[in-house]
This record gives C-alpha cells, sequence and structure tokens, in this order.
C-alpha cells in the first residue's frame, strides 16, 4: 500500500509538472500572442495575393470585394482557431498537445514533404539518434573507463595529461566542428562537408551504409573533443572521492585486490550517479544539438527545431518540447525505482523520508 501510494502521488506530481512546462513553453513559443498577429497578417496578405492574382472578385463592387475579402479572412482564422479568446485557444492547444495531437505544421515541411507534425518529427528523429546516440553513449562508457584507470594511476603522466586537456572541452562541439570541416573536408578533401550520405544517395546498401559512415567522422570527433576530456575528468575526481572513503582503506587493509575493492566499494556507491548520467543523456539524445546540426548539415531534430523556431511555427516546438517532457518525467519516474534496486540505503516513500 506504501508503494502504491508513493506511486500514485509521484505520477501525479510529475503529469502536473509536465502540464505547465508544455503551458509555459506554448506560451513563450506564442510570445504572448504576438505570433497570432504576425499570422493573422499573413493570412490577410496570403488572401490579397490571391485575390489580385485572379479574376474571382473582379465582378463585383469595391464594396462587395472589400466585405468578400474580410469574410474570407474571417473564416479562415475560425478554421485556425484564431477567433477564440487567447488563453482559451492556448489550454485548448495544450489539451492537444497533451495527447500528441498536434496537426500539421504551419510553414516548415520535410523532406518527403509532409507537413503534418508528428511525421516531421519521425523522419528527423533517426538521424538524431544516429549521430548523437553513437557518439554519446559510446563517449560516456569510454570516459567512465578512462576515469576509473586513472583513478588507478593517480598523479601518472596520463593522468596529468587528462587533466591538461580537459579545459579544451569547454569549447562547443560545433566550435570544433568548423575547424574540422576546413582543414579535412575543405583543405585534404578526406571527408565530405556535410549532411548524412552523398548526394545523390547510393544504390547499393553497402556503399550507403559506407556513406553514412563516412559522414559520422567528423561530428563524432567534434563531439568527441567537446566531451571526452571534461568528462574523464569529472568522473576521476569523482571516483578519486570514494576511494579515500575509510571503509576503502579497510578493504585494501583486509588484503582486497584493487579490482574488488573498484567493483564493490567505489562503483557499487557511485552507480546511482551513473545511472543517471546516462539516463540524462538519452534523453537528450532526441532533442539534438541545433548548431551542431546545422553546421553539418545533418537532417535531425535539432536543426529542424532551430528552424521552426525561425519561421515561428508553434506546433513543431510545442510537438518537439512535449516528447522531451514526456521522456524526462517516464526517465525520473523510472530512476526512483532503479535507485532502490542497484543501492540499499534508497527507500521508495515514508521509508526514504524518514532518513
Amino acid at each position: 500500500m506504501r508503494l502504491l501510494k508513493y506511486t500514485a502521488a509521484r505520477l501525479i506530481s510529475l503529469f502536473v509538472t509536465v502540464v505547465i512546462g508544455i503551458f509555459l513553453t506554448i506560451l513563450i513559443a506564442n510570445m504572448g500572442g504576438y505570433v497570432d498577429t504576425i499570422r493573422r497578417a499573413e493570412i490577410r496578405e496570403g488572401i490579397m495575393l490571391r485575390v489580385n492574382g485572379s479574376n474571382m472578385l473582379d465582378n463585383l463592387t469595391q464594396e462587395a470585394k472589400v466585405a468578400r475579402i474580410d469574410e474570407m479572412i474571417r473564416l479562415e482564422e475560425k478554421r485556425l482557431g484564431l477567433d477564440q479568446p487567447f488563453m482559451l485557444r492556448t489550454v485548448n492547444y495544450m489539451s492537444d498537445a497533451l495527447t500528441l495531437n498536434l496537426g500539421r505544421a504551419q510553414k516548415m515541411s520535410s523532406d518527403s514533404g509532409s507537413r503534418t507534425v508528428r511525421l516531421i518529427i519521425l523522419e528527423r528523429l533517426a538521424p538524431t539518434l544516429m549521430l548523437f546516440g553513437f557518439s554519446n553513449i559510446i563517449l560516456f562508457f569510454g570516459s567512465v573507463m578512462i576515469a576509473l584507470n586513472l583513478s588507478r594511476n593517480y598523479g601518472s603522466f596520463w593522468d596529468r595529461f587528462i587533466v591538461g586537456l580537459a579545459p579544451t572541452s569547454s569549447a562547443p562541439g560545433w566550435f570544433y566542428g568548423l575547424f574540422l570541416i576546413v582543414i579535412f573536408a575543405g583543405v585534404l578533401g578526406w571527408f565530405p562537408f556535410g549532411g548524412m550520405v552523398d548526394s545523390p544517395p547510393p544504390d547499393s546498401s553497402m556503399l550507403y551504409f559506407f556513406s553514412l559512415m563516412d559522414h559520422l567522422i567528423l561530428p563524432t570527433i567534434a563531439i568527441a573533443l567537446s566531451t571526452l576530456f571534461l568528462s574523464a575528468y569529472n568522473w576521476r575526481t569523482f571516483f578519486l572521492i570514494f576511494s579515500s572513503e575509510d571503509y576503502v582503506d579497510m578493504a585494501r587493509a583486509k588484503g582486497l585486490s584493487d579490482r574488488d575493492i573498484e567493483r564493490r566499494y567505489i562503483l557499487r556507491p557511485t552507480l546511482p550517479t551513473i545511472i543517471t548520467n546516462f539516463a540524462l543523456i538519452l534523453i537528450f539524445l532526441w532533442t539534438g544539438a541545433p548548431i551542431m546540426e546545422t553546421v553539418f548539415n545533418w537532417p535531425g531534430l535539432g536543426r529542424t527545431l532551430f528552424q521552426a523556431v525561425g519561421l515561428f511555427d508553434i506546433p513543431v516546438i510545442v510537438g518537439s518540447t512535449v516528447i522531451f517532457a514526456y521522456l524526462l518525467a517516464i526517465t525520473v519516474f523510472a530512476l526512483d525505482f532503479i535507485f532502490a534496486l542497484v543501492d540499499p540505503r534508497v527507500k521508495i516513500g515514508s521509508e526514504g523520508n524518514k532518513q
């Protein structure tokens, strides 16, 4: 019963948080109604261009023509829901967003010509997961393994070397990407300038795969340069803090091997932090990196979101935010139970609150 009460309360609190976050996103994306003003002006401009470019109203008087244009504008605004009060329109749109009933994009479309927001997001999801999933997951486990090795060899040459290179990771990945493109694509010509595959795409599956791998090399290196050294330095410091605990010294005094000490007394208590970082990396993979994907002309979600912000395309912005909010809420909810499984010190519900 205690577990059920905790689960219900946690789900309700997370859902309320998601609702508030999406509502604020809609308000910010709409700039408090300013985007609606832009849309009304675009509706009027589009109808005026359509009327002036055809002979559909030439047989009417000027007064009748103006009245017919105003009626066409009113019907179009009603179709888009712009005739409703701003807050009511925002609440209705939020309810549609929560059910992922996002409708069609207002201005942008996908490469395949689809204007449905759900299809646009799904089409751009695979390239984003391919690039950032391939690079970040490998870099995460690689940095943890490097950090464990550095914590075992504190003060060695490689330890000082990684610590010295850690400040180089302060620059974002797109910054290194610009230099990599200039050197290896522009000067040396070893790799393509950008894109996901060659244009036109190869017909053979094998050639398509090699083309994809060729295009993945430069952005992966750029992400590694902006992440690996600083991440390894952070984890190395984290492991060193735990390796200096009294119970670790007691284990060494008992004659346990370094591997056993590392597995039982260093990795085990740090598992919640490692799992949390890995879970958050998986969540942020879905958002992509707008500037990074733009620099490498990578057709992912980040670049799509960047274009949607520039075009004031609210459905695409809200759609990306809704998916991210749901994934983050599910991850936070699941981590509570995962922590209880990997760390016996963590209690779920009232017992955890008493500690």
